[in-house]
């Protein structure tokens, strides 16, 4: 049963990272999975976070960083050493097969923390705004599914890695989203 999930892994992610191939995704995707590019993201959220809700605001990115510590704890520091999955660009039985867009790494691969670090946070904020901007919830998913599809189109992560990421990072911002609203201040 295992080897069978992972032959079809193993497919589904050569399909992705090969089949998929064009000078249009070279540039693009490793850009998607670059967390220097999404600095200006990440700063405006701060910002709005502060301005439009002053002290609360503080509440809101403070419980950002506790679902971003969360993810990136669980996936990086608890999981991925436990589930021990080498990542497709180090397997050496892909090695003819990998197209090095990135730099690997030499981290596990199981799952990836890229997609739950962002599905957490992008899920949080749905949770968090949607009632007042319905927008957010196609943006957010797309934005937190680019990210995670990059990993695999780039070599560092197989398929069911971005899938385990995404659904980790569902239920933490799922968690993070509820604690916050009950213990959000009334300001």
């Amino acid at each position: 049963m295992i080897e069978s999930l992972q032959q079809f892994d193993a497919e589904l992610f050569l399909k992705i990272h090969r089949g998929f191939s064009n000078p249009f995704f070279d540039w693009l995707l490793p850009l998607m999975r670059n967390r220097y590019f999404w600095a200006p993201l990440y700063l405006f959220i701060v910002v709005f976070c502060f301005i439009e809700y002053r002290k609360k605001g503080w509440y809101i990115v403070g419980m950002l960083l506790v679902t971003f510590a969360i993810g990136d704890l669980m996936a990086s520091r608890l999981i991925k050493p436990l589930a021990g999955r080498i990542r497709p660009c180090n397997d050496i039985s892909l090695a003819t097969d990998i197209i090095h867009r990135v730099p690997c790494g030499s981290g596990y691969s199981f799952p990836s923390a890229h997609a739950t670090n962002h599905f957490a946070i992008a899920v949080f904020l749905i949770f968090l705004f949607y009632d007042k901007w319905k927008p957010i919830l196609p943006i957010a998913l797309l934005w937190a599914f680019i990210i995670s599809f990059s990993q695999v189109y780039v070599g560092v992560h197989y398929p069911v890695d971005t899938m385990a990421g995404a659904i980790l990072g569902t239920l933490i911002g799922l968690t993070t989203s509820k604690i916050y609203k009950k213990l959000q201040p009334q300001l």
